[in-house]
């Protein structure tokens, strides 16, 4: 009988890749994946730091783990891994700590610990970290979207962030690697390829010859049968005149840009150490809008940063009124430590960040009714995720511009690229028909 093994997943987008990517070397190696909730074998948690309320709860599910099946092995990967080895170790049932490094040996690691008779340190030092750890996913459980991991690293060092030291510096994966994963996932029937890492828009940096991420998407953009590229986060100092011709000009890449902005106020930005100031941002905003009217700008904002008084909040606020993002992940700050900003003076009081936060969350519903309202009457091509309501036969999917549509049909359209016309906002969605 195949030995069962049940992952579960904290944090980004690119942690998701990656344990899609360790199931499918478990499945490569006999193993069947089953949900985190039934008994298995083997129990890999992959962590998240980003906030300590990503460290609490990567030990909450560690524990769970331990619960589920006291017998099993317990791996534990990923950022919190990373970066606090001696804390995981210190969990009661853990048997391997695997870090950022050495995902493609976790199986190896794995049947390790089976015969070691102490739990395995197995975490390395990820500033020396000079190569892409290839991760590949054979094998999607469903035919709809995929994510593509370009690059690992991040060498930005934003005083409030700890993911430079979990992830170590730049590295950028061969581009003959990546056509080939996207060119299998195309022939697999995938309707949208996702472009994830850490740093997407340092692409190319350590590649020779010289190549950037304006290159590689108009590459990936001309694979035969590919339907629609989209692009995870690019920080604004990444996003060059060439990437936005790229959106505008060719048809398959999604006119959609997830922008962080993490503050509206300059001297917070400064304080931040983030390399670009309000002007700047919103002259980029006005340059993409003015080429691509239709564009989505979606963006992440830290409400409660150290020394965020009232009048910086209402900077924040108002900046983000003005620029009409479709759509605003709020945050509220989590000193990390480790990182700059933790010992910053004036820390802000949690009930002014949560204050702060609801105000930013009501905000970001009335902007993205507005942006779905710009378009009511018209037809657009809309990618059918899942049933939202099996009882009553309604669909929901993503407009290329990333607006979530409900639609109703009896027929199975899971994973179709459909024509659905936009009838009215519902919430912060859109109402669609399809169109025969």
């Amino acid at each position: 009988m195949a030995k069962k093994i049940a992952i579960y997943t904290l944090g980004c987008k690119t942690n998701q890749y990656e344990s899609e990517a360790m199931a499918s070397i478990f499945r490569r190696h006999g193993y069947q994946d089953v949900d985190f909730t039934e008994p298995a074998d083997v129990y890999v948690i992959n962590t998240c730091t980003v906030t300590h309320l990503g460290d609490r709860k990567s030990r909450q599910i560690i524990r769970r783990a331990v619960k589920n099946n006291p017998d099993a092995v317990v791996a534990v990967t990923g950022c919190y891994a990373q970066t606090s080895p001696g804390e995981v170790l210190q969990i009661p049932g853990v048997d391997v700590v695997i870090g950022t490094r050495d995902r493609d040996r976790i199986v190896e690691l794995v049947e390790e610990a089976v015969k070691s008779p102490t739990p395995l340190n197995a975490v390395q030092d990820i500033m020396t970290s000079s190569s892409f750890e290839e991760l590949s996913i054979l094998d999607y459980e469903n035919r709809t979207r995929a994510f593509v991991k370009i690059q690992e690293g991040c060498s930005n060092f934003c005083t409030y962030c700890i993911i430079p030291y979990a992830r170590g510096p730049l590295r950028s994966r061969d581009p003959d690697s990546i056509m080939a994963e996207v060119e299998k996932l195309v022939n697999e029937g995938f309707g949208e390829i996702v472009l994830t890492g850490i740093h997407i828009g340092a692409y190319g940096f350590g590649l020779e010859p010289q190549i950037d991420l304006a290159d590689l998407v108009v590459r990936i953009a001309l694979t035969p049968g590919l339907n629609r590229l989209r692009l995870g986060s690019v920080e604004p100092m990444d996003i060059t005149p060439r990437l936005i011709r790229a959106l505008e000009e060719i048809r398959t890449v999604c006119r959609h840009l997830h922008i962080p902005l993490q503050s509206g106020d300059d001297e917070t930005l400064r304080r931040m150490n983030r390399q670009y100031n309000t002007f700047e941002f919103s002259r980029l905003l006005g340059a993409i809008r003015g080429q691509m009217p239709e564009i989505a700008v979606t963006t992440d904002v830290i409400v409660g940063f150290p020394g965020e008084n009232e009048a910086a909040f209402l900077n924040t606020y108002e900046f983000i009124r003005d620029m009409g993002f479709s759509r605003t992940h709020v945050f509220k700050y989590s000193p990390r430590k480790g990182t700059p900003a933790a010992n910053y003076p004036d820390q802000v009081a949690a009930a002014i960040k949560n204050a702060r936060s609801q105000m930013l969350i009501t905000l970001d519903r009335e902007n993205q009714k507005t942006f779905a309202g710009k378009f009511v009457g018209e037809t657009m091509e809309v990618l059918v995720e899942q049933l939202a309501d099996q009882g009553n036969d309604i669909w929901e999917g993503l407009t290329d511009n990333y607006i979530r549509v409900l639609l109703k049909s009896n027929e199975n359209l899971m994973g179709e690229l459909v024509d659905v016309r936009m009838v009215k906002v519902q919430g912060t969605n859109l109402l669609g028909r399809m169109k025969v």
